[in-house]
């Protein structure tokens, strides 16, 4: 397992424990987002997300150790161990998976658990890799069918880099990397077909 370093890129994405939905009505949509946001906005730095039906995958960057070190109660970091950033960054998505999954089981009647552990991660080792995975992300509803086209996919982040209302996304960042909005677009179409290729083993 990669170890959540500060101040570096991930690729974060799980699915529900035996395939399950995690995502059945338009709000839980909303409503995991709200949970990440109170979880993990101070923590990471977001680049981009898809949230399809039974699965979901995010794009972020660890923030500096001296940002973690100022939120948590216990300022004794070490390299490894219960205080290391690996620690408290896995344990906010443990609470963030748990308070969901909490949430989930009263709407809908159920128990146990809802998301698989661990969740998965691969560290963005190259530019090339970064700009793919971006990419890759907002079309992974169109490459597992829920539509024909992305840009028709409402649950990802794509529409929002295109947008002028407020956002907690790196939206200024991922646009000056593309080099601006319309390379941003361009780019997501000429990488259409290269990313049939680019796939994740959920």
């Amino acid at each position: 397992m990669d170890f959540l370093e500060s101040n570096c890129y991930y690729h974060i994405y799980n699915r529900g424990i035996n395939s399950t939905n995690l995502f059945i009505q338009e709000k839980n949509y909303a409503f995991f987002l709200s949970k990440y946001a109170l979880y993990l906005y101070d923590y990471v730095d977001t680049y981009a997300y898809c949230l399809l039906k039974n699965h979901f995958h995010l794009l972020i960057r660890v923030k500096e150790e001296t940002t973690i070190r100022s939120l948590t109660e216990n300022r004794s970091f070490q390299n490894e161990g219960l205080h290391s950033i690996e620690h408290i960054i896995s344990k906010q998505f443990a609470k963030l998976f748990s308070s969901y999954t909490q949430s989930f089981n009263k709407i809908y009647n159920r128990t146990g658990s809802l998301f698989e552990t661990p969740f998965k991660r691969k560290q963005i080792n190259s530019d090339a890799y970064l700009t793919r995975t971006i990419i890759y992300i907002h079309q992974n509803p169109q490459k597992h069918g829920f539509v024909t086209d992305f840009k028709d996919y409402t649950h990802s982040s794509y529409h929002s880099f295109l947008s002028t209302q407020q956002t907690k996304l790196a939206r200024n960042e991922v646009l000056q990397w593309f080099g601006s909005e319309k390379w941003f677009i361009e780019n997501h179409f000429s990488f259409q077909n290269e990313n049939q290729d680019f796939v994740v083993e959920l």
